[in-house]
């Protein structure tokens, strides 16, 4: 087979989910696949994370927009290298290409109601794509993986699409992420303080980033301990609007927001933390979820979407909307000593379900299939 792969983002230095997902596809597919040819598609990016192998090529491709790329140069590349089959990688395909597609659907949240709140010019320009985009690729595609149970179904049941075209492979998580006993040196590169909470929001809705402030505002008037917050790549004026709406100013001076944290310096950063707040409203898998427990550290997290599927019923499962369920969850972490050991141990026995040689066995089996459909039934 000459298989190639969609992988446009991944040379970014700030990359975010869809981007670490690929990457961990290409770089497991190196390991365990010698026999096909790959060819994987990228835009010019300082972070050169994967190299060439004798059967995985990286090919640069320059344009100067994600739509123009994926549009235009993408096809025209996976034409002149005869690919037999292109996955798209990140929700989205070109609309004109003769060559079986295979579409990684990781969600349908730009299906779904808007929040008016998002003024994200970025997030409202790819949600504006993938809505113009996903409908007219669905039935050009030979099959479509998505990684939750959860999502399947919720793509099976809003848009109409057999089963038997529909693929469900779950993410998994790196192995670097486990439990470090050394962790000062690294963390103290974005937080003084040990013990804290560690909470991945942005101005994202879905995020729930404005709930959990408010149940950490009354964590704080609770608790005896008061640990800070550390918060990843936040927008301070976004910060300061919650603030002032919700009448929170206790939480100013216990917040610590070092702007982006290096991948490599997730693992330090979970093992630091007293326990991690993943309390989106919804999730299509979360591969922070497993990051955490992978380190031991508990997790709150909330009982929609694909979070009870991927965390597991024996989790700290809390309904996202509720700001005093999150409170009461951090003070029970903190006062109640052996249920926190018995999160501890959940995390790790959870994590250890996932992993991308799985996620990458599982995608090998679906580019066979396809490949016999389309190309050896012939």
């Amino acid at each position: 087979m000459i298989i190639g792969i969609e992988a446009q983002r991944i040379f970014r230095k700030n990359k975010h989910g869809m981007d670490y997902v690929v990457l961990q596809d290409i770089k497991e597919l190196q390991k365990l696949d010698t026999e096909n040819e790959y060819y994987v598609f990228v835009k010019p990016g300082e972070d050169r994370c994967v190299e060439s192998t004798k059967n995985i090529h990286i090919i640069e491709l320059n344009c100067p927009s994600y739509p123009l790329w994926e549009q235009w140069a993408l096809p025209r590349a996976a034409k002149k290298h005869g690919i037999e089959i292109l996955h798209c990688t990140s929700n989205t395909a070109p609309l004109w290409c003769d060559i079986p597609l295979v579409l990684t659907l990781h969600d349908i949240i730009f299906l779904e109601p808007r929040d008016k709140q998002n003024h994200s010019l970025y997030q409202n320009m790819g949600w504006l794509y993938r809505r113009l985009d996903v409908p007219r690729i669905l039935n050009k595609c030979q099959r479509i993986i998505t990684v939750s149970n959860f999502e399947l179904e919720n793509i099976v049941e809003k848009l109409k699409i057999p089963r038997e075209r529909m693929a469900m492979i779950y993410n998994g998580y790196n192995e670097w992420f486990k439990q470090i006993k050394d962790t000062e040196n690294i963390c103290q590169k974005y937080i003084s303080e040990k013990g804290y909470f560690f909470f991945l929001g942005n101005t994202d809705p879905k995020k729930n980033t404005e709930r959990t402030l408010v149940a950490y505002s009354n964590y704080l008037r609770l608790s005896n301990v008061k640990r800070k917050l550390l918060m990843a790549d936040l927008d301070s004026a976004y910060l300061n609007s919650i603030i002032q709406r919700n009448h929170i100013e206790n939480i100013r001076d216990n917040i610590v927001m070092p702007g982006y944290i290096v991948n490599s310096d997730l693992p330090y950063i979970y093992n630091g933390a007293f326990a991690f707040l993943y309390t989106s409203l919804r999730e299509s898998f979360g591969i922070p979820l497993l990051e955490a427990m992978a380190c031991g550290t508990p997790v709150i997290t909330s009982n929609t979407s694909s979070m009870p599927e991927i965390a597991g019923t024996d989790a700290i499962l809390i309904h996202p909307e509720n700001s005093e369920e999150i409170t009461q969850m951090m003070l029970r972490l903190e006062t109640d000593e052996v249920f926190y050991k018995k999160q501890e141990q959940i995390g790790l026995n959870r994590a250890k379900l996932f992993s991308w040689k799985k996620t990458a066995e599982c995608l090998l089996q679906v580019y066979k299939e396809v490949y016999d459909t389309c190309y050896q039934r012939k």
